[in-house]
């Protein structure tokens, strides 16, 4: 008899296997893994007792915290739907969210319940609100979530129908061009991708996760249930800071993070390395956006760590790819190991034409890539247009565009709509901002198109530059003009204070070409 794929097993298996074994640590609050399936126990009785079932919505909005691990399990024990919200989002999106999920428990921490309350007058179907604090606030409208599951049962929820392709979470997109899209991933999409990470990541019972990662974002790209399952130990990270990033990692023995590529910018240019004794050879994975090529040599060849590129999207729950050193016919080969990967296991990638057709695998043909597996999305919630667009002849269209190597890789170039065509050549801007990463003074950096009369457009780069240091717009074009085709190059260099970039680092192209571009094309 076949037992369905459900992601509460991870909890049970590891409350089973590791009761007394440390599975969160949290500033100054740490959990076994028996109390943390306990308070996942009382979670969904609370719920319950709120009259939450089986398909109801409930939304968390909070940085990264052990209330938010345990609304994972807390929800999908009672067959409830878990809707994260990303905090760096503006009321008006959460009040467009809320309602088009259907939302009717809130569980918010308490820097975000203001932004609840002002458009709380706004939301449709919320009929509870709680606020997630380790002591009781006494807030007006709210209930405090300490004493609210300290009166619930710690025993486990009775039973329910509960299959494999039943929701477990509606993952709202970025919106960083349009409003969101609801991505709902099912209990089998969720657990097939543990199993992968567990595989490629070598994910085992005695590994420190550190979590950089914002875990609205597909539950941290799946390091919620894989480190879970497997009995390792969560250390939760609530805002970047890089002397925090190297106390934790020192203090808890971290073995593993995932993070995005301006967290690992902010690692390699912390001045105070020396000062901290690392006994423990990290992990360390980079997603959300390739990493330049420069970064990951400093993390191996100055730190002396790991590096790991996966790549995903939400709407794949999320690894599609993944490139890791035994991957690569050499170690050192930092080019190829910034890009994608290989796909993972149970991952079917193809890379299409404009007219649906394979391109050859020979390192230079670029075409969309397009996959199919049982970690592809249902669809995206209440826009079935939405989801017919996404999902074409059986495969998800990514709107990522990348290239085969010689090795099975796929390489990322672009996103479709970041393409720079000039005078007719299509123009990459990864691989210029690739050659900008070289120079020492580069500390972050984006290149966008930008309006040419002559060739239509042209690329610019956006430099963040490294603290102490200096170069100008002449230098660096040069700098580029030496690693990579003059027609590639900057035409001009702007040095800024900053670029925007979502929760999970991906850089806001779209903000920064709304300076440039006034006319009907190319403000997306």
């Amino acid at each position: 008899m076949q037992v369905p794929l459900l992601v509460n097993e991870f909890l049970r298996r590891a409350a089973l296997l590791y009761p007394r074994k440390l599975a969160v640590v949290d500033g100054e609050r740490r959990f076994t893994y028996r109390e943390l399936e306990e308070r996942a126990f009382r979670l969904a009785s609370a719920l319950r007792g709120l009259g939450v079932g089986k398909g109801d919505r409930v939304c968390i909005l909070s940085p990264n915290s052990h209330f938010f691990l345990e609304s994972f399990y807390g929800t999908s024990f009672i067959g409830a739907v878990l809707v994260p919200l990303n905090y760096r989002l503006v009321a008006a999106d959460h009040e467009y969210i809320l309602n088009h999920a259907g939302v009717r428990v809130v569980l918010v921490d308490p820097d975000y319940t203001a932004v609840v309350d002002e458009i709380c007058d706004r939301l449709g179907t919320v009929e509870h609100w709680i606020v997630a604090a380790d002591a009781p606030l006494g807030r007006a409208g709210w209930i405090d979530w300490e004493p609210w599951i300290a009166d619930a049962s710690a025993e486990p929820p009775p039973a329910i129908e509960l299959g494999e392709n039943d929701l477990v979470s509606i993952n709202y997109t970025s919106g960083t061009t349009a409003r969101p899209k609801g991505v709902m991933l099912t209990h089998r999409n969720c657990y097939i991708n543990a199993y992968s990470l567990i595989a490629h990541m070598r994910v085992a019972h005695d590994d420190v996760e550190l979590w950089t990662l914002p875990m609205f974002h597909c539950n941290g790209w799946g390091g919620v249930y894989a480190l879970t399952a497997m009995g390792g130990t969560h250390v939760i990270l609530r805002a970047i800071d890089a002397e925090r990033i190297f106390t934790l990692i020192e203090l808890e023995k971290v073995t593993f993070a995932c993070m995005a590529p301006a967290v690992l910018n902010a690692i390699l240019q912390y001045p105070h390395k020396a000062k901290h004794t690392i006994r423990t050879r990290p992990r360390f994975t980079v997603a959300g956006a390739p990493p330049p090529a420069a970064f990951i040599e400093r993390l191996e060849t100055e730190l002396g760590w790991d590096f790991l590129q996966i790549y995903g999207l939400t709407e794949t729950s999320p690894v599609l790819t993944i490139s890791a050193p035994d991957h690569q016919t050499e170690k050192a080969d930092w080019p190829r190991r910034a890009r994608a990967g290989v796909p993972a296991i149970g991952v079917d990638i193809v890379l299409v034409d404009g007219d649906g057709n394979p391109v050859p695998r020979d390192g230079t043909s670029v075409g969309e890539v397009c996959a199919r597996s049982n970690v592809v999305f249902e669809g995206y919630w209440r826009q079935p247009d939405e989801t017919a667009k996404a999902i074409r002849d059986g495969y998800f269209h990514t709107g990522d565009l990348g290239v085969w190597d010689a090795l099975g890789n796929v390489n990322i170039v672009d996103r479709q709509k970041d393409v720079i065509i000039s005078g007719g050549e299509n123009i990459s801007s990864p691989e210029i901002e690739d050659a900008l990463y070289q120079h020492p003074a580069v500390g972050e950096c984006a290149v966008i198109g930008v309006p040419d009369a002559k060739w239509g457009e042209t690329p610019k780069a956006l430099v963040v530059l490294r603290p102490g240091t200096s170069a100008s717009e002449s230098e660096l074009i040069q700098f580029c003009r030496g690693r990579i085709a003059h027609f590639k190059c900057p035409t001009s260099i702007e040095i800024v204070e900053s670029l925007p970039r979502t929760a999970t680092g991906k850089l806001q192209k779209f903000k920064l070409r709304e300076k440039y571009w006034t006319g009907p094309r190319r403000v997306n």
